[in-house]
């Protein structure tokens, strides 16, 4: 035969095997944590902050990218002005971002 049997070592890594994969674990786990959890749950609270503060009149920008006026405010959805005379209905959390005031006259 030309090529010969290539075998596994057994135990290459020594009897302090199970206790190296476990701590790379743990280490790959608060990684974790730290670069996708903990920033996600953040913009969570910043958001639902955000949402608590709106009040009638706040000029703000929909997730679809329309940009109007606090009319109404209920429960779970918010009335938008979006043009004179022109409201529609959508619920809280689409409301992305709060603009400073007059920045539909400027727009």
């Amino acid at each position: 035969m030309i090529v010969s049997n290539a075998y596994a070592q057994a135990g290459a890594l020594g009897p302090d095997a199970g206790i190296l994969n476990i701590g790379m674990l743990v280490l790959m786990l608060v990684v974790f944590y730290f670069i996708l959890i903990r920033p996600q749950m953040k913009r969570a609270k910043e958001h639902k902050t955000m949402l608590e503060a709106l009040e009638k009149g706040t000029e703000v920008v929909t997730s679809g990218g329309l940009v109007g006026r606090v009319t109404k405010i209920a429960d779970a959805y918010v009335t938008l002005e979006i043009s004179p005379g022109t409201e529609i209905v959508l619920q809280k959390q689409a409301v992305q971002t709060l603009l400073p005031k007059g920045t539909m006259k400027s727009i």
